[in-house]
């Protein structure tokens, strides 16, 4: 199996702002993103030749890649992507491979979702795909148990456990503060996110991400080819997606903690970069931070933290804004919430713009960030995606 690595360069990328866009249609949200990442780019709509589209819920099925069409007024290959929460960076793979694969020279890769006017409240029933195995579980029920076990096998009190993941909600929210298109840009306190409203036990109202709406978009060119168009192109180093077989909780001997798809999702995407140490060797990581506990199990299933560290390398601040490794430097899914197929590519967006020194505003800016990575993890969960990005070829 080859490498993508280097062999496609993003050189231009749009974001809308995230949250409860009441006035703003799934149309106006993909003409935002897409003529943001056109002008970024320095190119005109005429030149994109292929076009991937994701989104998840509007409208469900059945009419394909309309609302990218419509807007854009692309007379050109359009493709909807859907596959759960890993919908943006899905996205942006298939128009990777359609580049790589020398089909097309400029493509546009796109992920749109409008959750609020659907009146969908988060908490979803859609897990537990098995009828025979398990009644259906809430999105915030399942991710629940995974802390349970957690604190369970680790030793942590019930105090410090949820102590522990409500530092990663503080840490994010202070992030988020400073991001000018996200969602929440409230910073909160750890004793505000202790005495919360429970949703599932130990997960707080503030170890929980809520709906919002947004798009992003991505425009991108075989890597030979990408300083004809701008000095600082992005490069593609890895590409990595694993699907679980359903249910991987009911599977014997599942222990909560390792989770294959996380696993093998990144150890593909480190292979092709040729990451050997994810600690030490990335600048940023955006990851899916749904609920607090999964950016915990994150940090030990992706190699940052050993296994049961993770609580040692949270109070070290590790993973905070000028930590050794600076995790959601924008806030993440606490602060931006989670339209389902935009998500990826916003938190390649961040990265794009960290790499490229960018970001937003200056309070917020990472110094000399050489490498970074995106990462979406979706399904009961059982499906994980994740995209390294770099400054320099080589």
């Amino acid at each position: 199996m080859e490498s993508i690595k280097d062999k496609v360069a993003i050189i231009g990328m749009g974001c809308t702002k995230f949250g409860e866009c009441w006035d703003l249609g799934l149309d106006d949200l993909a003409i935002e993103a897409a003529y943001e990442a056109y002008e970024d780019a320095s190119i005109d709509p005429k030149d994109i030749q292929a076009c991937w589209f994701g989104t998840v819920t509007a409208p469900v099925t059945g009419i394909g890649a309309t609302h990218g069409v419509n807007p854009l007024k692309l007379r050109i290959p359009m493709t909807r992507v859907e596959n759960w929460c890993i919908t943006g960076h899905e996205t942006l793979r298939n128009a990777c491979f359609g580049v790589a694969s020398g089909m097309y020279d400029i493509v546009l890769a796109l992920g749109v979702e409008k959750l609020k006017d659907t009146g969908f409240p988060g908490l979803g029933t859609g897990r537990g795909m098995g009828p025979v195995l398990e009644a259906r579980r809430t999105s915030p029920g399942s991710f629940s148990l995974i802390a349970t076990r957690y604190f369970y096998t680790y030793g942590l009190s019930p105090e410090e456990g949820k102590t522990t993941i409500g530092k990663i909600a503080v840490k994010n929210h202070n992030n988020g503060s400073m991001s000018p298109k996200a969602h929440f840009r409230n910073k909160i306190t750890l004793e505000q996110v202790m005495n919360a409203p429970i949703i599932a036990w130990p997960l707080g109202l503030f170890d929980c991400c809520g709906n919002s709406d947004g798009a992003a978009a991505a425009i991108l060119v075989p890597a030979s080819q990408a300083k004809k168009f701008r000095v600082d192109p992005v490069y593609i180093k890895g590409l990595g997606q694993s699907f679980d077989p359903l249910l991987p909780h009911a599977r014997p001997k599942f222990d909560w903690l390792n989770w294959d798809a996380l696993q093998n999702s990144s150890r593909q995407a480190y292979e092709q970069a040729g990451i050997r140490n994810p600690r030490e060797e990335l600048n940023i990581a955006e990851v899916h931070d749904c609920f607090t506990i999964t950016e915990l199990i994150i940090y030990e299933n992706f190699g940052f933290s050993a296994q049961g560290k993770a609580k040692e390398d949270i109070d070290a601040g590790f993973f905070e804004l000028f930590g050794g490794l600076p995790v959601n430097a924008d806030g993440g899914l606490k602060c931006f919430g989670h339209p389902v197929g935009a998500s990826g590519l916003r938190m390649t967006y961040e990265v794009y713009k960290q790499i490229q020194g960018k970001a937003q505003t200056p309070e917020r800016q990472l110094k000399n960030v050489k490498l970074g990575l995106s990462h979406t993890f979706g399904g009961p969960p059982q499906v994980s995606a994740v995209a390294i990005l770099g400054r320099d070829l080589g």
